[in-house]
């Protein structure tokens, strides 16, 4: 019965942090003590053990998962994921720095992150939507202009996608400046027939969802690149693409979309074959003229025996 209440007391909750504040005063007096211990050390907290909570406050393990259950979560693993969830949109980069503390030196560093990154692409590619993808590709095809927007840390994957959409098609436009005024003033010739893709992971870019919005008001076919349907951005989009993201301290981990990225790009480089073709032969003897590239072959042949 108990469970039952704490499952509707979660349910008209707003997050889950005013849950565990909510439910403090039913608590017993070890929950009460994990509830603290989250509470104060939460950014922590949401990448711990329930053994390692469970150490830390002085009680079983069992004890913390229990504790979880009986605030109406379906046990340890769905508590965390929620609470880590919360954290990727919540937390100011200091705090999200605080979290670093979890690990203990560089080499955990490097293994856990490396892992974490694993575990992102195998999330993304179990929720792979065939048909959405399609429909992007196809969407992007038959438009007019592309206009590719990802602001602040999504920046670096709206440069790559454009970058590589330039040698597929004619005019494409690369709305990349902190100016919130230059935003808009280039977005503002969007119309009918062009297509805007969204960038945004959390925390989630005021511009870019006002500038994905204004598109649609405008007739204009709306892409997102997110990380899940609940977002600012899919609210606005007519079709989305899903990759997982989350915090690896106070920078985000873009493995996972800069993967789906990859995708489309050679999706749409597969349909473009005739015109690729030729775009990269002219590159080529291009780049062959002013030696763009370093050839290291031709370095090796002329070594002394």
């Amino acid at each position: 019965m108990q469970i039952e209440e704490n499952q509707n007391a979660l349910n008209k909750c707003a997050s889950l942090v005013e849950h565990i504040e909510d439910q403090m005063n039913k608590m017993s007096k070890g929950q009460k003590a994990i509830a603290r211990y989250i509470l104060s050390n939460y950014e922590q907290a949401a990448y711990m053990t329930a053994a390692k909570i469970g150490e830390e406050v002085g009680v079983s393990e069992s004890t913390v998962v229990r504790f979880t259950m009986e605030l109406g979560y379906e046990g340890y693993p769905h508590f965390q994921k929620l609470l880590q969830e919360e954290l990727k949109v919540k937390l100011t980069y200091v705090q999200r720095l605080n979290a670093s503390k979890r690990f203990s030196n560089d080499s955990q560093v490097l293994r856990e992150i490396i892992l974490a990154d694993v575990d992102r692409l195998k999330s993304t590619y179990e929720y792979v939507d065939d048909e959405a993808f399609s429909k992007v590709v196809n969407t992007i095809l038959s438009s007019k202009r592309i206009f590719i927007m990802g602001l602040r840390s999504s920046s670096p994957l709206s440069s790559f996608l454009h970058y590589y959409l330039t040698l597929l098609f004619d005019d494409v436009r690369h709305i990349h400046t902190n100016s919130s005024n230059e935003v808009f003033e280039q977005i503002l010739p969007i119309a009918p027939g062009d297509v805007l893709i969204g960038i945004s992971f959390p925390r989630y870019s005021n511009r870019t969802i006002q500038s994905m919005q204004y598109a649609r008001q405008r007739g204009a076919s709306v892409v997102a690149i997110t990380d899940k349907p609940d977002t600012p951005l899919s609210k606005h989009a007519d079709i989305a693409l899903y990759a997982s993201s989350d915090m690896a301290s106070f920078v985000d981990s873009l493995v996972a979309p800069l993967s789906v990225i990859n995708a489309l790009i050679v999706a749409l480089g597969i349909h473009k074959r005739e015109h690729i073709e030729q775009t990269f032969e002219a590159l080529e003897n291009l780049w062959d003229e002013y030696k763009v590239y370093d050839k290291g072959n031709d370095r090796i042949n002329e070594l002394p025996v």
